[in-house]
């Protein structure tokens, strides 16, 4: 099954997450590739999932990238490169014929604006993925990823699962908590736990579907 991979707020580890999914459905021998629609900024999200993905390129993962350090719509506009979401859609569906199991990474957080009117949540809906929420373990994490479910669930879109991000070594009171107030106040499961500097992922419960 593929999955549209978003988060509760920008560097919460998305990419990181999404590459080592990538990874471990790889090592069960399934055809798994990363596909990162826009990249804004640098692009090293889109090297690591060209990489992750058996040594694709970031150009074949990445269909624009922009080169402002802002959202999407921001920086197509600052760069006369406005996003067709369209062009996204059209450049995911060929994508996925190529590839068993896709992992979107959004830009950013869910309602980040790609274009005039059309934000994350929309190519998400568009694209009708299962949505993956990687949740930043840290204080905040409670408010943002309760706002972020209720968006998605409002967005008519099917929430797979939750993966709390451990952004540090060293754990505070609020991220030791987290865990399990968030699935008690979202009702969301948790899939995945990954602490600071884990390299490998369980991929059974990503199996399902």
């Amino acid at each position: 099954m593929s999955y549209f991979v978003t988060g509760t707020d920008t560097g919460v580890g998305k990419t990181r997450f999404s590459c080592l999914l990538v990874e471990a459905l790889r090592a069960e021998g399934i055809d798994a590739a990363g596909f990162k629609p826009v990249c804004c900024g640098d692009r090293d999200d889109a090297v690591h999932l060209a990489a992750a993905s058996g040594g694709l390129t970031p150009d074949e993962v990445n269909p624009v990238w922009l080169k402002a350090s802002v959202a999407p719509l921001v920086a197509g506009m600052l760069e006369n490169r406005p996003v067709d979401p369209q062009d996204l859609i059209a450049k995911y569906r060929s994508f996925a014929c190529e590839h068993r199991q896709v992992i979107v990474e959004g830009a950013g957080g869910w309602r980040v604006p790609l274009a005039d009117g059309y934000d994350m949540a929309d190519l998400a809906k568009d694209l009708g993925l299962p949505v993956i929420l990687v949740v930043g373990n840290r204080l905040g994490a409670l408010n943002h990823t309760i706002l972020t479910v209720d968006s998605i669930r409002a967005k008519g879109l099917t929430i797979a699962g939750l993966v709390m991000n451990h952004l540090a070594d060293e754990l505070d009171t609020a991220a030791i908590t987290n865990k399990g107030m968030i699935e008690q106040l979202t009702g969301v499961p948790i899939l995945a736990e990954i602490i600071h500097g884990q390299d490998f992922l369980d991929v059974e419960p990503f199996l399902q579907g």
